[in-house]
């Protein structure tokens, strides 16, 4: 089943959750990279960020990773440049909702770490505050669930806020945990505002703390076909590389449904505990204005911008130089292929333009890539392309090599920028530096590598009938992709 050999701890397990691919931080958040692996509060991403809030040894075992199968390389690189410990990465082969992961990842906890196994879950797309009271409530947390109840982070509501689910507590248990009353989904204002005056009513931040064991026999009892198809897809896995693969069979057929929803919403077990430290789960552009530091007139600024009489706004570029005169409540989010205007007291409808752009054939991809691609052995940025033609920038990393492989439908022309290129073409190998080139004719089997110790950059030159990502055929990968 891929656990691999027990691990004897006393520390929490970690259960990042990192398959979500959120739409309404678009165009900078796409399907193929979403906002989890986007720098967005600072020089690291959001999953990073997760990945260091579990980092001490004393407290946490190596963290379990739960991600869409076309995220394994992105987790994997990014994992690595923190140095984060972990125990394994579970890839889903179908998006199934956190009900189902979270069971998996329970059941891979207890065959890696034992019975005993504490799990906290986390999202890997939130901006959290790490200080001594988020300290001070994990383990709080961890206490409680030793005890058997399964643990929600609750965060005391700074303002009615609509985009998200609320939490009423009932009396107090041991302090700062206390019992769930009820939840609540996302409100309209005038409830949000009532919750609020009530009190007793905290954001549910989607954060937990429970007992892999308790979770698992409360999901027999209250989600039976949660968790068999948890059951079924670790037995029907594989182990591929570093990472283990969920059963698809199984997997198509689990509930497409929350944690809240299967569980919390059920059990008397669930519990909240008041977290007294800064969290937003970043689901809309407003919410990352809200949490970032602001200039005298309550603007934020990301890449290449220049304002004028401008106030309560967010400009986000990473590509063109964004100018933006004599206008308030407003947001630009600026990438080299999309531009997105509105206003940012309305950043919620942006998923709705999002599902408008995804069903015209026309801009679909423009939800689903950037122009920007990342792979295992680096990347490539789409620079020109026309009829019958496209340009490529390519970057391999130092060491890697791209798949031995063949097109039916293009040639191509390499032109090496920078560094290094070892290049087979037909079984014949030639080393480039600056300034050379080669020419792939159509169907040559060939294959690109960097020996050297700098990023390779080159410029490729597509040309044929067909130039889709499709057209390729591999017959030796050291990823795993044959």
């Amino acid at each position: 089943m891929g656990g691999g050999t027990l691990v004897k701890t006393d520390r929490i397990v970690p259960v990042i959750l990192a398959g979500g691919q959120g739409t309404r931080l678009w165009p900078m958040s796409r399907a193929a990279r979403p906002k989890q692996f986007l720098a967005l509060t600072g020089s690291q991403s959001l999953f990073q960020l997760a990945l260091q809030r579990v980092a001490d040894h004393a407290v946490y075992a190596p963290a379990i990773i739960v991600t869409n199968s076309e995220y394994r390389f992105i987790v994997a690189e990014q994992a690595t440049e923190v140095g984060a410990a972990i125990a394994g990465v579970l890839l889903e082969p179908v998006a199934r909702n956190t009900a189902v992961a979270i069971a998996i990842a329970a059941a891979y906890a207890m065959e890696k770490f034992g019975a005993a196994a504490i799990l906290h879950v986390l999202p890997s797309d939130h901006d959290v505050e790490f200080n001594a009271e988020y300290q001070f409530a994990v383990q709080r947390a961890a206490i409680a669930a030793e005890t058997g109840q399964l643990v929600t982070f609750g965060i005391a509501p700074r303002n009615p806020d609509t985009g998200f689910g609320y939490i009423k507590a009932a009396s107090t248990i041991d302090g700062s945990v206390q019992p769930v009353e009820h939840f609540v989904e996302k409100p309209d204002r005038a409830n949000a505002q009532r919750m609020i005056d009530d009190g007793g009513y905290f954001w549910n931040s989607g954060m937990f703390m429970l007992a892999a064991a308790t979770f698992l026999d409360e999901c027999e009892a209250l989600a039976p076909d949660t968790a068999v198809a948890a059951r079924q897809s670790i037995l029907q896995s594989t182990t591929d590389f570093d990472f283990v693969r969920l059963g698809a069979e199984a997997m198509s057929k689990a509930p497409n449904i929350s944690v809240d929803y299967a569980i919390f919403e059920k059990t008397t077990r669930a519990a909240v505990i008041v977290a007294a430290f800064g969290w937003s789960d970043l689901g809309s552009w407003d919410a990352l204005w809200k949490t970032a530091p602001k200039d005298d007139g309550g603007n934020v600024t990301r890449g290449a911008t220049r304002l004028n009489n401008v106030s309560k706004s967010l400009v986000v570029t990473d590509h063109a130089h964004v100018a933006v005169d004599g206008l308030d409540d407003i947001v630009v989010i600026a990438t080299n292929d999309a531009v997105y205007v509105g206003r940012l007291s309305d950043a919620q409808q942006v998923g709705a333009m999002v599902m408008s752009l995804r069903g015209t054939t026309d801009t679909a991809h423009l939800t689903q890539i950037h122009k920007t691609a990342y792979r295992p052995w680096g990347g490539y940025t789409s620079v020109v392309s026309g009829e019958r033609f496209q340009v490529k920038r390519l970057s391999v990393k130092p060491g890697k090599k791209l798949s031995l492989q063949k097109h039916h439908h293009r040639a191509e022309h390499w032109i090496i920028v920078r560094g290094t290129a070892e290049v087979t073409v037909d079984g014949v190998v030639t080393v480039l530096t600056e300034n050379q080139s080669i020419y792939l004719p159509l169907g040559c089997t060939h294959r690109l590598s960097n020996p050297g110790k700098i990023v390779l950059e080159l410029i490729e030159v597509q040309t044929g009938s067909y130039l889709g990502e499709d057209d390729i055929i591999r017959f030796e990968d050291e990823f795993g992709r044959v």
